[in-house]
């Protein structure tokens, strides 16, 4: 474990390098790219996304893929609004209620993968329909406004005396307990373990399906806290909301070095290839390079990560 471990930061330093050079060429292409308003506001994008990623992360050391992410932003944050905004319920209840569902919308899919053995695109695909159509269902086609200015807090509120937003805090803080949890807790040893060798570790005594389990809870739960962040910032709940959220996530977590087999990969590389991915938007944003262009230059990062990462595997 330790082995990997030390790959690991490798992995994280070469998703870093990359970052580096890409914020030169942009600052010497564009100064005002380089200018502090603009940091934040590409980190200010990037919240949404990193939360979402994380969770897909920890789901992709498993060896797993969970599609259906997007759709829970969504089907939590009406669920949220329903709650809050036309019903009139505390704040804290709409949020626990919205986390609640993601988790078991999670739940859900683990269980269907590791109990009933489908394959996790088609059971995560499954969800990812039904969570979209509860949302559908629930909206009515309506959006639903008008949150407490307490409630808005995550999303728009910047720490006292600084310009540092809130949510950009806030993010950070669950890197670094993922962080701590994934390297030095017994949960994220199995999670590598069983994406290393899923036989090797069932065979050792540890209960894998209860870890494949977790590892969609989390990925489910990461959803729903993206959703809070995202309805409190934009102050309105979207059944479209979400839309391709769940292709970023799995984006960053591939851009970050994380390995699609599974059993390799690191939580601060999935938050470097997050900000990759809105470096090059924003630059390109700047540049005045058109959308269409524009996604295909993603695409083309997207494929480069993911040759990067077949040939990292053949080596292995």
């Amino acid at each position: 474990m330790k082995l990997k471990e030390r790959k690991i930061d490798f992995s994280n330093m070469s998703a870093l390098i990359v970052l580096i050079v890409l914020c030169i060429g942009l600052s010497i292409a564009e100064p005002a790219f380089y200018s502090i308003g603009n940091l934040i506001n590409i980190l200010q994008q990037v919240t949404v996304y990193a939360v979402l990623a994380l969770g897909v992360n920890v789901v992709i050391f498993t060896g797993g893929i969970d599609i259906s992410v997007g759709s829970i932003v969504a089907f939590t944050g009406i669920v949220m609004g329903k709650l809050i905004v036309e019903c009139g319920l505390p704040d804290p209840v709409g949020i626990l209620a919205a986390l609640l569902i993601g988790a078991a919308c999670g739940t859900f899919s683990g269980v269907m993968i590791a109990k009933f053995k489908l394959q996790p695109m088609i059971a995560t695909l499954a969800m990812m329909s039904m969570a979209r159509g509860a949302a559908y269902t629930l909206a009515d086609g309506q959006t639903i406004t008008g949150y407490s200015d307490g409630f808005r807090w995550i999303g728009v509120a910047n720490i006292p005396g600084t310009r540092i937003p809130v949510q950009i805090v806030f993010m950070l803080l669950l890197y670094v307990l993922f962080y701590y949890v994934m390297k030095y807790r017994k949960f994220g040893r199995f999670i590598y373990s069983i994406g290393g060798n899923e036989e090797a570790t069932r065979l050792s005594g540890i209960d894998v399906d209860k870890y494949k389990i977790l590892a969609y809870t989390i990925s489910g739960l990461c959803a729903a806290i993206a959703s809070v962040i995202l309805v409190a910032k934009l102050n309105s709940a979207q059944s479209t909301a979400g839309l391709d959220y769940e292709m970023d996530a799995i984006a960053s977590c591939v851009i970050g070095g994380t390995s699609l087999l599974g059993g390799y990969g690191s939580v601060w590389g999935t938050l470097v290839g997050a900000i990759i991915m809105f470096v090059i938007r924003n630059g390109l944003n700047l540049l005045n390079v058109s959308s269409n262009l524009q996604k295909l230059v993603l695409g083309v990062v997207i494929l480069l990560a993911v040759l990067a990462d077949s040939l990292r595997n053949r080596k292995k």
